[in-house]
């Protein structure tokens, strides 16, 4: 005949197992996610060697000498100057950057702050 106190013994050593078995399988889970995160992060890095490796052949100052050469009747292509070189200072201001006229700025402070005035008689307000 089982005591009370093995019952009890049974019911907690399952339930340890349960909880055992719940935390081995979410840390499997997570496992595989990380070895999939692995693959994807070295696909990337081959991907960005490769289109690396792809730009360097393209830009292979023998490949654009034949290019400009062979294309150089059609396009009309002829070196840049120095004057045609801007500086960031000669650029335009951003619009971010333009200061707001003062009479416009004084119409949106009016409007902004002139007050609504609520009649409680007739449940209008006036504006």
């Amino acid at each position: 005949m089982l005591r009370s106190f093995d019952i009890v013994l049974i019911v907690v050593m399952t339930a340890a197992a349960t909880v055992t078995y719940t935390i081995k399988h979410r840390a499997e889970n997570k496992l595989e996610d990380v070895r999939k995160l692995d693959a994807e992060i070295r696909l990337e890095e081959d991907t960005i060697d490769l289109l690396r490796a792809d730009w360097a052949l393209l830009t292979q100052p023998n490949r654009l000498e034949r290019l400009v050469e062979a294309y150089d009747k059609d396009l009309q292509l002829v070196p840049t100057l120095s004057t045609q070189l801007a500086q960031p200072e000669e650029l335009p201001m951003l619009k971010a950057d333009v200061p707001v006229p003062e009479e416009v700025a004084g119409a949106d402070k009016k409007k902004k702050t002139a007050p609504a005035t609520d009649d409680m008689a007739t449940g209008s307000v006036a504006r």
